[in-house]
This record gives C-alpha cells, structure tokens and sequence, in this order.
C-alpha cells in the first residue's frame, strides 16, 4: 500500500507562520498607505465622506456582494453535480462559502480546501475533483473580462493596460476549460523548464478530468450566474461612489472595479491586497476624484466585499469543518 510523505509538524507550523506574516504585512502596507492618503487631504474631508453613508446604504452594499457570493456558490453547486458528484445544495454552499476563509492565502491556494471537505464526504480524490477549480476560476475570468470589455467599450474612460488584461484574462479561461489544450501547455512547460515532473502531471490529468465541461453548457450556465455577480458588486462600487458625491458613470466604475480586482490578483498578492486598492485609487483619481473621496471609497468597497466575504468564510469555516470530519467518520464506520 502506498503511503504519502507528509512534511513533518515543525514545516507546516513555520510555512502557517510565514503565511499569516506575509498577510499581515500586506495588509499593514494598505492599513499604511490608506492613513497616509486619508492624513494628506485631511481626516476631516476623509470622514465626511464615510458619514455620508447611512446604514441603509451599508446594508445595500452588503447585501449586493451577498448575492455575488450566493450566485457563484448556485455556480459551484452546477459544476459539481456535472462533474457527478453526488454533493447537495446546503453542502456545496457550505464548501464554497467556508474556502473564501482561505482567500487571503498566498495564490489563494488555500481555497483548496474546498477540495479536502470533498474528499472527506465522497471519498473523492482531490485529482478528481481539481476541475472545480479550474472551471470555477475560468468562470470568473470569463465573466469579469467580458463584463470589464464591455463596461470599458461603453465608458469614456480611458484605462490604460485594460484591454490587455481584458485578452488576458480570456485567455486564461480558454486555456483553462479546454482538456487538450491545457494537456499540450502541461507538456511544453514540462519540457521547457525539466522540473516539477509531479506538478505537471498533476495538470494533465486535471485536464483529462474537465472533458465533462467541454459539452453540455455548464460552463456557459457558470459564466452567466457569474457575469450577473460581478455585475452587482460592480453597481455596489457605482452606487458608493454617487452616494459620497463623485461624478463617475456606471460603465466607468465598473470598468474601474473589476479591472483593480484583476490586476491586484495578477500581483500574485493573498486577495489582491495591496495592488487592487492602488489601482483603484490611481485610476479614480485620472477621473478626477479628490483623494478625499477616493480614499474612503476604496476602503469602503474592499470591506464590503472582500474583507466581508472573508468574515463569512471564518464562519462558515469551522461548520464546514466539522461537518466533513463527520461525515468522514460516519463512511469510515458504515
């Protein structure tokens, strides 16, 4: 019987340290930079803004990035009851909602432990079940660079690398959903740099898994729900925005919001920390908002919709937990 070789206690402690490190650090840079550009326009002009907000209006913006979260985990169900797992509704939200607690690991890695809860529950490999992710990835991309093209094509704004983040990320998904295609990227990288012979061939045989998503409309299913999503947190960040007193079109905010999402992804950075609120400050400022308004509007939308789908994660996190560990136990027993 083969075994796994695990990395002993002291590693995985040090690699949970270096992690949590990394974060905080990267969240103190933005803490940092937020309180520098707030302190030179003047605290006073930066919370006016915030108080323009009532609660109604944080209770809006809220309840948008919900329904974001809500049509990608109805997204997560669909793709896997196609991929044939016999998981239900309640369970793939509670997989879905409780990975967004491991957003802010590096890559967002940790997200894969949607993967192990799985596995415990249907005895499923995490070989198996990795098109989830890609699909669910490729989905988002998708959507949101479709969304952004269509959001910068209506707008007067002028975002400078939009259109080829917009190419780019259409790449990634195409590349993503397509089993041979990814296969042949598996085997050139693999040739092209001799190393990580087990990482490239993890890929090819993800990729032989995603043939059920090469038919049947799932992913084009997926890329609605997700479309329609990201378009209500991007009417959230429009809606903040009018509702402190900024002149910004609706295409023009969305375009602004998704293309910070993605860029501050592309840093590599745990949930775009950092790069995603710079972005967004930059680019609200090439269309003429004050720093007193920008400001306060990116660390608005960041929290209701990042740090907000975190705080769900952390509680839906150790439900998920237990319940996996349950069930675990109850087909080990049976």
């Amino acid at each position: 019987m083969s075994t796994q070789t695990l990395p002993p206690p002291h590693k995985k402690t040090a690699h949970a340290w270096r992690d949590r490190a990394l974060m905080l650090g990267l969240l103190g840079l933005v803490v940092v930079g937020l309180i520098g550009a707030a302190a030179a326009t003047g605290w006073d002009e930066t919370l006016a803004q915030v108080r323009k907000l009532s609660l109604w209006q944080v209770a809006a913006l809220l309840g948008l990035s919900l329904a974001n979260y809500l049509l990608r985990g109805f997204r997560w169900h669909l793709f896997a009851r196609h991929l044939g797992l016999a998981v239900g509704l309640s369970a793939s939200f509670r997989h879905f909602l409780g990975g967004f607690a491991m957003t802010v690991t590096p890559a967002r890695l940790g997200e894969l432990v949607r993967m192990r809860w799985i596995k415990r529950e249907t005895g499923w490999a995490i070989d198996r079940t990795a098109p989830l992710v890609l699909v669910d990835r490729a989905s988002d991309l998708a959507a949101m660079a479709i969304l952004m093209g269509a959001a910068l094509a209506s707008s007067s704004a002028t975002i400078s690398g939009g259109p080829f983040v917009t190419a780019l990320a259409l790449t990634a998904a195409f590349v993503a959903t397509r089993p041979r295609l990814l296969a042949s990227v598996a085997n050139w990288g693999h040739r092209a740099t001799g190393k990580a012979p087990r990482a490239f061939a993890r890929i090819r045989r993800a990729a032989r898994s995603l043939a059920p998503f090469a038919k049947g409309g799932a992913m084009f299913a997926g890329s609605v729900l997700a479309l329609i999503g990201w378009l209500a947190e991007g009417v959230a960040f429009y809606l903040l925005l009018a509702w402190i007193g900024a002149d910004v079109s609706l295409s023009t905010a969305i375009a602004i919001f998704l293309f910070s999402t993605l860029a501050g992804g592309l840093t590599g950075a745990p949930g775009g920390v950092g790069g995603a609120e710079a972005a967004m400050i930059a680019l609200l400022s090439l269309e003429g908002i004050p720093l007193a308004m920008s400001v306060p509007a990116t660390a608005i939308i960041r929290l209701t919709t990042l740090w907000f789908a975190i705080a769900i994660g952390l509680v839906v996190f150790p439900i998920a937990e237990r319940k996996s560990l349950k069930v675990s136990h109850g087909l080990e027993n049976a």
